[in-house]
């Protein structure tokens, strides 16, 4: 897993001053991250950073000795990423979830200029590489979904988000290999929040978009 970025005190305290106005939202693949997210952005005329977006551009900018699980996995065929694995080690060895170019993710937003706000989304934001650049905790939240909030997510999605599944040979086989391994990521998430002392939400049915946008504002004070 990749380590917290290697700054010294000065340099660290410097890029927490730059990185003031951006608010982190992480979590569990299906938690809602992008839709609260363009609610926060419109509420509040914040610029919107999805880290889905820019994975081509970060793949492009990285080369094999910087990620070497990114590249890895560039090379399988859709078999091999999602169908002959465990879930345990497509787990252990997703380069989004080692951290893999975490800092490409960085290197952009302190391109963006300090006003209006940010609000950066996604689950490529671990806890462990997040927490170092907090001028404060309150600046971030990540979403846990429940395994029932997350099945339903996915039997509601349009087919966009996982229908690249349907490119293996066994693609209800590959949905349980991902469905089991988004499970655990999540389940990490819960640790090592919990180890950090960073603020969470449980995502579950009852709760709806209008609710949570609501208790995510509050954790940031707005």
């Amino acid at each position: 897993m990749q380590q917290e970025p290697a700054l010294d005190g000065a340099g660290l305290s410097a890029l927490r001053a730059q990185l003031r106005h951006v608010y982190w939202i992480g979590g569990g693949p299906g938690a809602g991250k992008s839709t609260i997210s363009r609610r926060l952005a419109d509420r509040y005329g914040w610029h919107h950073y999805a880290t889905d977006d820019v994975m081509r551009d970060h793949t492009d900018r990285t080369i094999p000795e910087e990620a070497p699980f990114l590249h890895a996995f560039m090379a399988m065929d859709m078999d091999e990423r999602w169908v002959k694995r465990s879930p345990e080690t497509m787990l252990e060895t997703f380069h989004w979830f080692r951290g893999e170019a975490f800092d490409l993710i960085v290197e952009d937003l302190l391109q963006l200029p300090p006003h209006p706000r940010v609000v950066v989304e996604g689950f490529r934001l671990l806890p462990h590489l997040v927490r170092p650049l907090l001028a404060e905790v309150a600046q971030a939240v990540w979403l846990l979904p429940t395994p029932e909030f997350r099945a339903a997510a996915i039997r509601t999605r349009d087919g966009a988000g996982v229908g690249f599944l349907r490119k293996t040979s066994d693609p209800e086989r590959a949905g349980r290999n991902l469905a089991a391994r988004d499970g655990m990521f999540t389940q990490r998430l819960t640790e090592e929040t919990a180890r950090l002392g960073l603020p969470t939400i449980e995502v579950d049915a009852p709760l709806s978009e209008d609710d949570l946008a609501g208790q995510v504002a509050r954790r940031f004070g707005l």
